[in-house]
């Protein structure tokens, strides 16, 4: 079976694990700040907050600009929950916003359409590691004075006109789940220019403090630990040739694929670096059949995300999207990880080629 991969975990970061835990510090410390620091150089950011989850970097950013219960917050629908969940966390509430076809990102114009006196801020998804229409919708933010939100989960790496994920909001979310382009094991960032909720934020993680027994506000503990920035250092260092492999990877299958009808291939937005966190197809007909016969060719797929956030139970939220629900019922992604060799990636292909009659 060709799966869809995991942690891409070497020597190196064993060996770095190995030491943190030798020196018995083991929670926040020398190694996150180091952490922070690397990672800020390496994303283009001027502060970086290490945290325990992408979900709580997205929560204690949202805290930090202080959003909270009678505040709208306006959030694609085609995401992973934890996007909304991170909203309605601080008490404000999630206004679904439809996605365009071809991109799987927030539409600036629909966007447009849902703003009202209790809209406090646009969060924006990079999906699968794609950029979202950050001239757009930075446009929109700044005509009705919003804050921007990156949640940026998926695209360690990804740009658009050179500028990184995470460099145009107020704040950027980033998580380094055992799946994402790089890993701590699970762990977080908060990537910001602003000095105020670099500061709240460093609160908000730790109780409350920055100076232990100093509490200045209610925190959370959400706190990076040193084992987890010890294998994020070493990840750092493979990032770059991680996600080369992802494009190489899906820039292949694109090649292979090309032409064939009955699927829809990825789309790369036009002066954006595109780093394929996932590479997903949509499927004109039967999805779930089409992953099936695919298996049996022993290769797995996935579906993210088969139900969008406005119809799941914790919101069932009466919402007109119909190009999320089109989406979460069509998206298909293959495998596209750096492990994959280029003759597997053929396998792959040819094997979708099969299932579609070519």
């Amino acid at each position: 079976m060709i799966g869809l991969g995991g942690p891409t975990i070497g020597l190196a970061e064993k060996i770095a694990a190995w030491r943190q835990l030798s020196t018995g510090q083991l929670a926040q410390g020398e190694r996150v700040a180091e952490f922070e620091s690397k990672f800020a150089n390496w994303s283009g950011s001027k502060s970086v907050v290490a945290v325990n989850s992408g979900t709580s970097a997205l929560h204690i950013g949202n805290l930090a600009l202080g959003l909270g219960p009678g505040d709208e917050v306006i959030v694609p629908s085609f995401t992973f929950a934890a996007s909304a969940n991170s909203i309605a966390l601080t008490g404000a509430t999630p206004i679904f916003c439809d996605v365009d076809s071809l991109y799987f990102t927030l539409d600036a114009r629909k966007a447009r359409e849902l703003i009202t006196p209790k809209t406090k801020a646009i969060m924006v998804v990079h999906l699968y590691g794609q950029m979202a229409d950050m001239h757009s919708i930075s446009q929109l933010a700044n005509e009705f004075g919003l804050f921007l939100i990156e949640d940026a989960a998926q695209a360690h790496g990804a740009s658009l006109d050179g500028r990184p994920a995470g460099s145009w909001g107020d704040f950027g979310a980033f998580s380094f789940y055992p799946t994402k382009n790089m890993t701590t094991g699970e762990g977080g960032a908060i990537t910001t220019s602003r000095k105020d909720v670099e500061r709240s934020s460093r609160l908000l993680r730790n109780q409350g403090m920055i100076e232990r027994y100093k509490n200045e506000v209610v925190g959370l503990n959400n706190r990076m630990t040193e084992v987890a920035a010890a294998i994020g250092m070493q990840q750092l260092k493979k990032i770059d040739g991680f996600n080369s492999k992802r494009v190489r990877n899906a820039n292949l299958l694109s090649e292979v694929l090309e032409g064939l009808t009955g699927i829809q291939l990825p789309a790369v937005r036009p002066s954006s670096e595109h780093v394929f966190h996932q590479y997903t197809i949509l499927v004109a007909e039967d999805r779930n059949e089409f992953a099936q016969e695919l298996a049996k060719l022993n290769i797995q797929s996935a579906t993210y995300y088969p139900i969008p956030v406005h119809k799941l139970p914790a919101y069932r939220v009466d919402a007109n999207l119909p190009i999320s629900e089109t989406l979460a019922s069509t998206c298909l992604s293959l495998p596209v990880h750096p492990s994959l060799s280029e003759a597997k990636i053929r396998t792959v292909a040819m094997a979708v080629r099969k299932v579609l009659g070519f």
